[in-house]
């Protein structure tokens, strides 16, 4: 099952052979393998792509733009 999602992973990202990489994406987004391995670390597997709720730009602020198509600088 993990070597399965792994190449999946792997084909997703225009790659033809598994690395690290792509087993700690599939570990880390499956709930059960997330749960089953979660106190191991996986050599060279770096860390799942993500940006903090507060850090992305509020809907209102890319609403509000002018004639340009910049956001307003306005306070």
């Amino acid at each position: 099952m993990v070597l399965e999602l792994a190449g999946n992973t792997a084909r997703d990202n225009k790659k033809t052979r598994i690395i690290p990489r792509h087993i700690q994406l599939v570990v880390r987004n499956d709930e059960e393998l997330s749960k089953l391995l979660g106190s191991v670390t996986i050599a060279n597997g770096g860390v799942l792509p993500n940006i903090h709720q507060n850090l992305l730009p509020k809907k209102s602020a890319i609403k509000e733009k002018d004639e340009s198509g910049y956001a307003s600088q306005e306070f």
